[in-house]
């Protein structure tokens, strides 16, 4: 059973997910700009993020010049500029729609270690208000796949090898034409840093991903599935779809279909 103190909400379709979790955010951010000055984001990229960046993106309410974009992980290994860069993919949709305070982009060409050095101190800068993010194939968030997952990682940056279920999910999203096409490694914020964020959105999309919703929400806190350890954040809100909810038991499902 699934305990209910969880802000879980489960949609038809891709479409209205995105879109119930774009207004969540926009109100949580509108609700900060209330008090501050310098509204700090982490954001996801991913193709389950297209509906909520599309809604956010067009937003008539957001001061979008309050805020500072950061993203959650990169790529290793291709070329600057590539599409598949996930600065490609929030460049295209939502930073170039937007007039953003700053962002801050990883350098996914420039010396490892200084760039962990780089973006560490970036967001060490202040406090880390909103972070949008998912749930992967294998149950990672961000690219902490479960062999290189910390509970504990003392580092807020690391570079870590994607796991095989990782690389097959990039093919699956479309991403990358074939298995051999996928980078080998990446840099990612690590689980502290991201749990250190104050508001979490996370959205998922896709009976693929079924399996690992179910072990987050309902199996053991493990690095095995690195999610679950979203269950234990005060303010993680789950957007789900239909198909991502499957393995769930079909009344809890039906109590909580909007």
């Amino acid at each position: 059973m699934i305990d209910f103190q969880y802000n879980i909400n489960v949609y038809p379709n891709g479409k209205s997910t995105g879109e119930a979790a774009g207004k969540a955010i926009e109100a949580c951010i509108v609700d900060l700009q209330k008090s501050k000055e310098d509204i700090r984001i982490v954001f996801a990229a991913a193709p389950s993020q297209d509906s909520t960046l599309a809604y956010l993106s067009q937003s008539s309410v957001i001061d979008w010049s309050r805020v500072t974009a950061f993203h959650m992980d990169e790529y290793l290994g291709l070329a600057n500029g590539a599409p598949q860069l996930f600065s490609s993919y929030l460049e295209r949709n939502i930073f170039s729609n937007i007039e953003l305070k700053a962002k801050h982009i990883i350098d996914a060409t420039a010396d490892i270690d200084s760039e962990v050095k780089r973006y560490t101190q970036l967001l060490n800068e202040g406090p880390i208000d909103v972070v949008c993010l998912g749930i992967g194939e294998n149950g990672h968030i961000a690219f902490n796949d479960p062999p290189v997952a910390d509970f504990d990682d003392e580092q807020v940056v690391k570079m870590v090898e994607l796991d095989k279920e990782c690389r097959i999910q990039q093919v699956n999203d479309g991403c990358f034409p074939s298995f051999d096409d996928v980078p080998k490694k990446a840099l990612t914020l690590t689980i502290p840093t991201l749990l250190k964020g104050e508001n979490l959105f996370c959205v998922v999309l896709g009976s693929l991903k079924s399996s690992a919703v179910k072990d987050a929400l309902t199996g053991p806190i493990s690095t095995d599935c690195p999610a679950s350890i979203l269950t234990t954040h005060a303010n993680c809100k789950f957007y789900f779809d239909k198909a991502a909810f499957e393995q769930l038991p079909a009344k809890e499902l039906s109590n909580l279909t909007a």
